[in-house]
């Protein structure tokens, strides 16, 4: 194995995981519009309902955020340990 594909391998790594990062960020993002718009529709059709909506609101609100936590940790793995490296080393042994 020669350092240039390595260095492909290590390249596209880090493409797949700038796209897994945009997706992560993009999905809370559009997650959190979501929940608040949601609790806001039910808080003018029932104001009576507010206390209970919004702890339900800031209890998915905490769940939303933390997948992008989840997904950057992946990504911080696939960028440090790559394991596609090894298995390419182990692909090209094998032949």
């Amino acid at each position: 194995m020669n350092a240039e594909l390595i260095a492909m391998i290590y390249a596209y790594t880090a493409v797949g995981v700038g796209v897994i990062l945009a997706a992560a960020g993009l999905g809370s993002a559009i997650g959190w519009g979501l929940i608040c718009a949601k609790t806001l529709e039910g808080i003018a059709r029932q104001p009576e309902l507010r206390p209970q909506l919004m702890t339900n609101m800031f209890i998915f609100a905490g769940l939303m955020e933390s997948f992008p936590f989840i997904i950057l940790a992946f990504a911080m793995w696939f960028l440090f340990a790559n394991p596609f490296v090894g298995a390419a080393a182990s692909a090209i042994g094998a032949m």
